[in-house]
C-alpha cells in the first residue's frame, strides 16, 4: 500500500515549517556564525564607555528569525551565547547577552511572520529594538549590582549617559544592516531547497 504526504503531515523531515533536516542544519549554521561574531568580534561603540562592546551576532539572530520564523530566532539567540559561558563575562554576560538579542528577535520575527514585506520587518524591527532597549536596561538595573559590585543608583546614572546611547545603537545597527541583507539571504536559503 502506497503512502502520501498530505499537507496535515508533522514528520519533521516533510513538513514545511517544522524542524527539517535542512533546517536544523541550517539554525546549527546560524549559531556558528552568530558564536563566533559574539565570541571574536567586539568593536566599542562610545568612546566613554569602552566596556560596553558590539558585535554583529544579533545580526545573524535577526535573519535567522525573518528566514525561518521566531523558533528559530530564539535557537540562535540563546544558543550562540551558551560559551560566554566559559569566557571572562561568564554566566552574568551570557544572560544579558541573551536578554538582548531575544528581546529584539522575537517580537521583530513574530510581527514580520505576519506581515512578510518591508512594511511587516520595519514594524518588527522597530517594536524589537524599542522591546530590547527597554529589557537591556531593566536587566542592567537587576544584574549589574550583581555581578559588578556597583550600587543600583551607580547602574542608574550611567542609564542616559551611557546604557541608552549603546543600546539604541546596537539595534540600530542590528536593524539597518538586518534590513540590507534579509532578503537575499532568505532567498539564497528558498532557492537551495
Amino acid at each position: 500500500m502506497a503512502t502520501t504526504t498530505s499537507h496535515h503531515d508533522t514528520h519533521a523531515t516533510t513538513a514545511q515549517g517544522s524542524w527539517s533536516t535542512k533546517r536544523i542544519a541550517v539554525t546549527a549554521l546560524f549559531c556558528a556564525l552568530a558564536a563566533v561574531c559574539t565570541l571574536f568580534i567586539e568593536i566599542p561603540l562610545l568612546p566613554a564607555v569602552p566596556w560596553l562592546m558590539y558585535d554583529p551576532s544579533g545580526i545573524v539572530c535577526l535573519v535567522a528569525g525573518f528566514a525561518f520564523g521566531p523558533a528559530t530566532g530564539a535557537v540562535v539567540s540563546i544558543i550562540s551565547y551558551l560559551p560566554h559561558i566559559a569566557t571572562a563575562s561568564g554566566f552574568w554576560g551570557m544572560l544579558m547577552a541573551i536578554i538582548a538579542t531575544i528581546s529584539l528577535v522575537l517580537p521583530a520575527s513574530l510581527i514580520y511572520q505576519h506581515d512578510t514585506t518591508m512594511k511587516g520587518a520595519i514594524l518588527g524591527m522597530v517594536a524589537g529594538a524599542v522591546v530590547s532597549v527597554v529589557c537591556c536596561i531593566l536587566a542592567n538595573l537587576v544584574m549589574t549590582p550583581i555581578y559588578a559590585g556597583m550600587s543600583m543608583a551607580d547602574v542608574a546614572a550611567l542609564i542616559v549617559p551611557a546604557l541608552l546611547p549603546f543600546n539604541v545603537l546596537k539595534v540600530l545597527i542590528n536593524c539597518v544592516v538586518t534590513g540590507f541583507i534579509y532578503k537575499p539571504v532568505s532567498k539564497a536559503l528558498a532557492d537551495n531547497e
